[in-house]
């Protein structure tokens, strides 16, 4: 970092990452402002249990990040050294049913987040894209290189969106950004709206869990501490200027892809419960497979994600258990 004490604002700090970023680097000693709107896209008591483990170590606000005056506020009120911004509409299949939703949060929200940048500039913009602009895309693994202009989801949509408007940003008032496009993050405290959480949560319940596609899908599967250690390593690197404008977008992704059926064999030997697997087609939004190419993340910062899943199911099971520490009916 590049001062002894930084302040990083983090949007969405109650979220997945966002609670695992903050809970890093205030453990690093800087000084954590947050912001979440705790929506209820998800069960709002899981972030309000999120926040509770940061306590008083972190100033937080509740602020939508489409109030402009709520957001301009909390900038007018802090000097922000770096500004990591998480808070999103998340979900692919939601987007297809609520898709006012995210050109709210992702589309409006993210606008919101540049225009403070421009005025109060930080050293360093850190912002969450994801591996789902790639598409269906059969060029694998994935590079950043390689065209993002054919997404099968408005979430994807909204997330190539502001891949471009950081870069517009850059390019026109030198806000200097990083965009990371996560691949399939997991582990304790996650997201109930994924996958594998809904899968364990039915998995120890005795209930089927529906597979798309025959399973004939992989996910590139990436435990929470290496998106955590990859944007720690990042913050005080900021991009320098290429072609007009300070912006680079790099994967954050374990280069590892798992196929989905093989994922629910581990999550069976963890649980010790076997799955009653109920079989359904490919879903709208949805796509085959995701394969990041990380390199770029390497030459930068020499750290590339490599947490197995056997080690990352695992530590999620064990928090899980401890979470949700009774039969779960819902």
């Amino acid at each position: 970092m590049h001062a002894p004490t930084p302040t990083v604002l983090i949007t969405g700090m109650a979220g997945f990452i966002g609670f695992h970023l903050a809970r890093r680097l205030v453990r690093q000693g800087a000084r954590v402002v947050g912001l979440d709107n705790l929506n209820d896209y998800y069960d709002p008591s899981l972030k309000h249990a999120r926040l509770a483990e940061l306590g008083s170590s972190v100033t937080f606000y509740r602020a939508d990040l489409a109030d402009k005056s709520a957001v301009d506020a909390v900038f007018a009120a802090h000097d922000f050294d770096v500004v990591i911004h998480l808070a999103a509409q998340a979900g692919v299949r939601y987007s297809i049913e609520n898709p006012e939703a995210y050109i709210q949060s992702n589309l409006v929200g993210t606008f919101t987040i540049l225009e403070a940048c421009r005025h109060k500039p930080p050293t360093h913009l850190i912002y969450a894209s994801s591996s789902s602009v790639y598409g269906n895309s059969d060029d694998v693994p994935f590079r950043t290189d390689a065209a993002a202009d054919a997404p099968v989801s408005l979430y994807a949509a909204t997330k190539r969106s502001n891949e471009l408007m950081a870069y517009c940003y850059s390019h026109l008032y030198g806000v200097p950004s990083t965009g990371l496009r996560f691949f399939t993050v997991y582990g304790p405290w996650g997201r109930p709206d994924m996958a594998y959480f809904s899968f364990t949560r039915d998995i120890l319940a005795g209930r089927p869990i529906t597979v798309y596609n025959d399973g004939e899908m992989s996910r590139d599967f990436t435990y929470v501490d290496d998106i955590v250690e990859g944007i720690v390593r990042l913050i005080d690197k900021p991009p320098v200027e290429q072609k007009g404008a300070r912006h680079r977008i790099l994967n954050i992704g374990n280069n590892s892809p798992v196929n989905l059926m093989d994922f629910v064999r581990v999550l069976e030997r963890t649980l010790g419960t076997p799955a009653v697997i109920t079989h359904a087609p490919m879903q709208p939004g949805d796509v085959v497979s995701t394969w990041a190419d990380s390199s770029e993340l390497w030459e930068l910062t020499g750290f590339t994600p490599s947490t197995s899943v056997e080690a990352g199911v695992m530590a999620f099971a064990e928090w899980y258990r401890t979470y949700y520490p009774g039969p779960r009916s819902e």
